[in-house]
């Protein structure tokens, strides 16, 4: 379950007193005062105009729910396929050379058809559900959001930022979405979504009375069927800004992260706990013939293992960022593309760690609940520079100390890194506040300028600057 509702727990004390704005020199204002003022703060301070968020709750469906999600999950299946379908035909067709034909087949098509894209395909979805009963039987916004999930993926792809859309095998649907939810749609027995009535729902949170819920997404996992609530509130937050101790973070695999403090945390072996357990069902599972009841059996029963190593992962990734963020106000990381280190000889180990995940998602979510400054540095050279003098030090993998021959200094390779990993996220502070650094070290004046600057941002982040709409 993802978590988010704690770091805005003093928003909802602050609901039933009447809104109010700290300046940075500690003033307060009323809510009512001139929109000029509003402008003004505003501008001067990063603000969330709009506070969105994703819970996440386990569903209890009867045996009828579970028969119509199943369903549903089929008939969107059978949607994506023909649309994507019809796409990849108009794009073949367009692919055929104009001196030659084909030995197996030809697209042929008229060279005056417009792409089938999201408007078109929609269209042609609205008809072919007077001729189709069973298109007709589930919501219509449903079939609609899956269609411009399949734009956004194919878009995806023609601008190179991911590959092509897949064909959905039966079982491979595993979602989808209300876009609109009904009003009043939550109680305490469970929540009532279209289509599928009222199901009763787990609550592990109670959702606070300010937060709206938007969109409701289904999710079929091993463990059975969950709810994806996205909520959204009119609230003003301001970006958390540098103060506080600062702490550099040097992620790797030998240990999972070093901090500039000196604190070392070894990397679990998540998947190597499970792995007997893997090893054992998946022979099992060789013996069985391929789509039979048994064969289905041990697919579901390797599935949940699978899932209980990424839960066992994201929680213990969101206990070590909240130990981090207890001890410090400003995170430092390096800026790190992991899907390089996943196509290594260490692949294998890098995904297990989930260094993405933390890094990416984990870390910068807690950071902001926590009100810690989070900032990414350029990873080029943090491993071979020395933190206390800045001379440059060179050591392959297999040198796991830092020995400065300029100074003297000795100490942990991954904490060096991550010393001055911390050195150029206060630098690149500085040069923000327009603080003039010259050089490797950060000389006395700029520090003075950097206290001052933090200072008021402390003081600003520590009375909760937070102003309420509405």
């Amino acid at each position: 379950m993802s978590e988010c509702s704690e770091g805005i727990a003093a928003i909802g004390k602050l609901r039933s007193t009447p809104a109010i704005i700290v300046d940075w020199a500690g003033g307060v204002a009323e809510h009512d005062q001139k929109d000029q003022q509003r402008n003004t703060y505003n501008r001067d301070v990063n603000i969330v105009d709009m506070l969105n968020m994703t819970w996440e709750f386990k569903l209890e469906p009867t045996a009828e729910q579970v028969c119509e999600i199943e369903r549903t999950l089929e008939i969107c299946r059978q949607v994506w396929n023909f649309a994507l379908r019809e796409r990849k035909d108009w794009l073949n067709s367009r692919k055929c050379p104009i001196n030659a034909c084909s030995l197996r087949s030809e697209y042929i098509l008229a060279c005056d058809q417009p792409f089938p894209g999201y408007h078109r395909q929609a269209k042609s979805l609205t008809m072919a559900k007077q001729e189709i009963e069973h298109l007709r039987s589930v919501n219509a916004q449903m079939l609609q959001q899956l269609l411009r999930k399949l734009d956004a993926a194919w878009e995806s792809w023609r601008l190179k930022r991911s590959g092509f859309p897949r064909f959905k095998k039966s079982g491979r649907m595993r979602s989808f979405l209300f876009p609109q939810m009904l009003r009043n749609c939550v109680s305490s027995e469970g929540i009532k979504l279209p289509q599928l009535g009222l199901i009763r729902v787990r609550w592990s949170r109670g959702i606070p009375d300010w937060f709206r819920i938007k969109q409701a997404r289904i999710v079929r996992k091993a463990s059975g069927y969950f709810v994806l609530v996205s909520l959204q509130s009119d609230v003003e937050i301001p970006a958390v800004m540098p103060h506080g101790h600062p702490v550099g973070i040097d992620v790797g695999l030998e240990y999972f992260l070093a901090t500039s403090d000196g604190e070392q945390v070894k990397r679990p072996r998540f998947f190597n706990a499970l792995h007997r357990k893997l090893k054992l069902l998946q022979r099992r599972l060789k013996t069985k013939v391929r789509g039979s009841n048994n064969w289905l059996k041990l697919q579901r029963k390797i599935a949940r293992v699978y899932q209980r190593i990424a839960d066992t992962r994201k929680d213990w990734q969101f206990k070590l960022a909240h130990h981090l963020c207890s001890h410090a106000g400003m995170v430092f990381v390096e800026d790190l593309d992991f899907r390089i280190m996943a196509k290594g000889m260490l692949g294998k180990h890098t995904l297990d760690a989930g260094l993405g995940q933390f890094v990416n998602q984990i870390l910068p979510w807690v950071c902001f609940k926590r009100d810690v400054y989070y900032g990414k540095v350029d990873a080029r050279g943090t491993s071979q520079e020395c933190p206390d003098c800045g001379a440059e030090v060179r050591k392959d993998l297999g040198i796991r100390i830092h020995h400065c021959h300029a100074c003297g200094s000795i100490k942990p390779r991954d904490v060096a890194s991550g010393q001055v990993i911390c050195t150029r996220g206060q630098r690149g502070i500085e040069n923000a506040c327009g603080v003039e650094v010259t050089g490797a070290l950060v000389t006395v004046s700029s520090q003075l300028a950097l206290k001052q600057e933090l200072f008021g941002v402390t003081q600003g982040i520590s009375n909760r600057t937070v102003r309420l709409v509405g």
